[in-house]
């Protein structure tokens, strides 16, 4: 079993045939997760390299571990610590990688298309881990993984996201794959938040959390990505958490089936109460434990589909 593009890069690269085998075989990983021993040598011999120009903890982290417990041998790249930091350009950097002859390329960038040009330059699969404010493909993977396990059926859901609309390569790609499942998806932000022509992904648009609270089946929260703007768009995070925060008052008004999502990482006390961040309804880290059943199943089925897992 293999996907059908060469590279992942954007949702819009998989077809429906990809997101159903990439979601069964990232359940059929999940056990090994829970094992004594958590490894199986399915990409033994296989090389990745993570190539990380951007901070990051959960995305990079899953990868490495993903990549390990499928016995490939992983290689992590910084920004700080290549020779991008001695003016070194992309292309360069990528066609040094690839003639030692490794198998596939995680890359995260700090540039709306960067991955694009990445898979422009070398053979190996270009995965994007998420490139600027565009798209963060296996993140809304896992997140379609975690909303599938605790809600079943995601027609119909209605899920809410909340937040910085406008820098969140999160909710490009998460929106795309919720409307392709056929859930209902809301956004709810201030104007400033909000990228024009957002509907145009196929989401209702809303400027109230108030209003929206009922009937939600998920409400998933971004933070305010204050490392993306170039000027302060909002008086301040005690005004955003009074209008956007998802308050212990808030949360006691949903649904008891509601469920919270947050890609990380989080800012508590901003978008939402720490106490509600860890009650019983909180996903967040079944997120994170999911993200890497997804990553193991995406290198999998990229580079190392003809192999049976044990």
């Amino acid at each position: 079993m293999t996907l059908s593009c060469h590279d992942l890069l954007s949702v819009a690269d998989l077809t429906d045939g990809d997101i159903s085998a990439l979601l069964e075989t990232a359940a059929s990983f999940k056990d090994i997760s829970l094992r004594q021993i958590k490894k199986v040598p399915t990409l033994r011999g296989r090389t990745i390299v993570n190539l990380f120009l951007e901070p990051s903890t959960r995305t990079r982290t899953s990868f490495e571990i993903a990549g390990k417990r499928l016995s490939a041998d992983v290689v992590n790249i910084s920004g700080a610590g290549s020779a991008l930091a001695k003016g070194e350009c992309l292309k360069d950097t990528a066609k040094t990688i690839e003639a030692m002859n490794v198998d596939a390329v995680v890359l995260r960038h700090w540039s709306s298309g960067a991955a694009y040009k990445l898979a422009q330059y070398v053979e190996p699969p270009v995965i994007n881990a998420g490139d600027g404010a565009h798209e963060h493909p296996t993140q809304a993977l896992l997140d379609l993984l975690t909303m599938k396990d605790s809600l079943g059926d995601i027609a119909g859901a209605k899920v809410t996201i909340v937040g910085d609309i406008s820098h969140s390569r999160v909710a490009r790609s998460l929106i795309e794959l919720l409307n392709r499942l056929k859930a209902i998806v809301t956004v709810v932000a201030p104007p400033m938040f909000l990228t024009p022509g957002i509907a145009r992904l196929g989401c209702r648009i809303s400027y109230s959390l108030d209003d929206e609270l009922e009937g939600s089946d998920v409400l998933y929260l971004l933070r305010v990505q204050k490392e993306r703007q170039s000027a302060n768009m909002f008086p301040g995070f005690a005004e955003y958490t009074r209008m956007y925060g998802l308050t212990k008052e808030r949360w006691a008004r949903v649904s008891l089936r509601c469920k919270i999502m947050h890609p990380g990482p989080l800012n508590r006390g901003v978008e939402i109460d720490p106490d509600v961040a860890d009650s019983l309804g909180s996903l967040i880290n079944t997120q994170v434990t999911n993200g890497v059943a997804v990553r193991m199943a995406v290198l999998y089925l990229l580079i190392g589909g003809g192999a049976e897992h044990e």
